[in-house]
């Protein structure tokens, strides 16, 4: 018997007994998702942590990784799991705004009156997938951006909401960077993490060529809802925060900004994380300890989710790039302190 997670979950608590009850409630149901995840993804613990960590704060996340990695099929077992309206945009260079956002048509009736009719784009979904999201023109990725930020769209003066929950789990390689677009600064910081898909390890490898290459492959199965997911991320903003992990989020943020008196690697720092990013870390930290069944998070939550939280919301100049100084080395030199 799986507990159920209700909907007004956030209106129904009144003291801290029925958050612990939530709270584990909530536990046992992510483990349940954890486990049929389990059944299609073969290894990748850490990837699907930070994937379920990112729809629990209720935002968006940047998965990159070489091609044949599962990032596709990763996004397609959460949709199906959480219960979500998935939709799929494979970005190339042609690809126009209207494309993903949708378009309005003239339509004339029997009567010979004319109007016009939105027709709705795949951004209009609960959880949207753009494949190789920098091959798509600068334009084209800016039409994500008030989505991503707002849940809504704008198409000719007219406001337009989008379902709830909505996600965008966007793909990029690596690799292959003739005829890509680099992100804008502005979109990178509408991800709530920068998560780096690697190879899977041996074991985890072995069990996926026995399981894929059969008859029969394992379909994931359901395990929440849309609402429920609706339901969790409510008591995620609801999970108290102590001033020590607020201290240590803080230190990261601010130490992660162009200072003139840095030593070591910070003081190659071009430009660093805004509030945004404290924002995220703070969600994300809640989230992590949630799917570990813990009631507050810990500073070793934040130390855990510094890298992906960071490494997309900050650059090295020139003159560090010339001395092969990376963002990693810097974020290791800010979270030394904290350890």
């Amino acid at each position: 018997m799986n507990p159920t997670i209700s909907v007004n979950a956030a209106q129904s608590a009144t003291g801290p007994t029925d958050l612990v009850a939530e709270v584990e409630a909530l536990g046992a149901r992510l483990r349940l998702v954890r486990e049929r995840i389990g059944e299609v993804i073969f290894g990748q613990g850490e990837v699907v942590e930070q994937a379920l960590i990112t729809l629990l704060s209720g935002g968006h996340a940047l998965l990159i990784g070489v091609p044949g990695l599962a990032k596709t099929r990763l996004v397609e077992t959460l949709g199906t799991i959480l219960g979500l309206d998935d939709k799929r945009i494979q970005c190339t260079p042609d690809l126009m705004p209207a494309d993903i956002l949708g378009s309005e048509v003239l339509e004339e009736s029997d009567s010979g009156r004319r109007s016009f009719r939105f027709i709705e784009g795949p951004v209009f979904c609960q959880l949207l997938m753009a494949d190789e999201i920098n091959r798509a023109s600068p334009r084209t990725q800016s039409a994500l951006l008030q989505a991503m930020q707002e849940g809504r769209v704008s198409i000719a003066g007219q406001y337009h909401p989008l379902p709830r929950p909505f996600h965008v789990l966007a793909t990029q390689n690596p690799l292959e960077q003739e005829g890509t677009y680099p992100l804008p600064e502005a979109q990178l910081d509408r991800f709530l993490l920068q998560i780096d898909v690697d190879y899977p390890e041996r074991d985890a490898e072995r069990r996926m060529l026995i399981a894929t290459t059969g008859l029969a492959e394992q379909l994931p199965r359901q395990a929440m809802t849309g609402d429920e997911l609706v339901a969790a991320q409510r008591l995620v903003r609801r999970i108290p925060v102590g001033d020590s992990v607020v201290d240590a989020i803080l230190a990261l943020v601010g130490g992660g900004r162009p200072d003139p008196a840095a030593t070591g690697p910070r003081r190659f720092v071009a430009w660093g994380p805004g509030p945004r990013a404290g924002q995220a870390l703070m969600l994300a930290c809640r989230a992590r300890a949630l799917i570990d069944g813990r009631y507050a998070p810990s500073v070793d939550d934040v130390l855990a989710l510094a890298p992906p939280v960071l490494r997309h919301r900050m650059a090295v100049s020139f003159a560090g790039r010339a001395e092969g100084i990376t963002v990693t080395q810097v974020i290791d030199q800010m979270t030394t302190p904290l350890r």
